[in-house]
């Protein structure tokens, strides 16, 4: 390999996402156009088990990660019960110190995290496992709202999609929007999506973590046009405000509010996927009143216009 090049290593762990594997291995691979060189390796040397069915048959084992300038690791199955081998956090701890980045797509940020380089850092996963992540690891500071984190050195991204996200966003910082846009193009990918852009997740309303005040929270979602306070909801719950605030954070994590305007969010989102529904009508329908009031809260929590959010993902 080239060294006047930037060299990449792919690190293909047990259960392997085969769209993880292939992002940076297709992104990063040599051509004309590129000034980088990619290899894939694995544990050791030879056939490793991935998850949907594949399997990789890999060249290099982990000697090729002393060698290279960027190291990927991409997501795994089964993140949250297995643990990366001991000679596999040994190694990207050895890269790392010799200057290395390491970036972590999807579920591969469990075995980043395992180095203990992510520690008093933000990162962040897929949405699913946010936070079985922020349990394994408390010292990360779990960011569940974004595409991709960069913290300089370490690199962690959501789901697979963002892996490109943060692949183009490191071509950026190596060589500039010129090449970027045109690795973009050469995938057919958006040129540039904020790592600050929040994950689309099925559904902003958390899951409930317990059937604490359940039949509230149902009544509530029938009647989001209409004005909700916290008074109205422990009203409903036949308990003191002050006691239905307390229990309803700890059964979800929300408070009432907070909850009730994600609740809010979600229905205008169903409304701008299904319908043709003018963004005044929609804030009207879910009870928030204004479409400045609409577009307010939806560059809060989802970090996108309820126009573009419509063009990407209407039917």
């Amino acid at each position: 390999m080239s060294r006047k090049n930037h060299q990449v290593a792919v690190l293909v762990l047990e259960g392997a996402k085969p769209l993880d594997v292939g992002i940076p291995a297709q992104v990063f691979s040599r051509r004309p156009s590129m000034p980088y060189e990619v290899r894939v390796c694995g544990a050791a040397p030879g056939l490793v088990t991935g998850g949907d069915g594949l399997s990789y048959h890999v060249a290099d084992g982990l000697d090729a990660i002393g060698e290279v300038d960027t190291v990927f690791i991409p997501g795994y199955r089964e993140p949250a019960v297995t643990e990366p081998p001991a000679a596999v956090v040994d190694a990207l701890m050895a890269a790392h110190r010799r200057g290395a980045r390491l970036a972590a797509i999807s579920t591969g940020a469990f075995a980043l995290a395992a180095t203990g380089l992510l520690d008093g850092k933000r990162a962040t996963t897929h949405w699913h496992y946010t936070k079985a992540l922020a349990e394994r690891h408390p010292l990360v500071r779990v960011d569940e709202n974004v595409l991709f984190v960069d913290e300089g050195s370490v690199l962690t991204s959501a789901g697979a999609a963002s892996g490109i996200d943060m692949c183009l966003h490191l071509v950026r910082r190596d060589h500039g929007v010129g090449l970027s846009h045109h690795v973009a193009r050469r995938l057919v990918a958006a040129p540039y999506r904020s790592g600050g852009q929040a994950q689309y997740v099925p559904r902003s309303v958390p899951e409930p973590l317990g059937d604490v005040f359940a039949s509230t929270r149902e009544w509530v979602l029938a009647h989001l046009a209409e004005p909700l306070t916290l008074d109205a909801l422990a009203r409903n719950a036949r308990v003191s405000a002050r006691t239905f605030s307390r229990r309803f954070v700890q059964d979800t994590g929300y408070t009432p509010m907070q909850w009730v305007l994600r609740a809010r969010v979600d229905l205008a989102r169903e409304l701008l996927e299904r319908t043709d529904l003018g963004v005044e009508q929609i804030a009207d329908r879910v009870g928030l009143g204004t479409g400045a009031n609409l577009r307010l809260h939806f560059q809060r929590i989802l970090g996108t216009s309820p126009t573009e959010y419509r063009h990407t993902f209407s039917a």
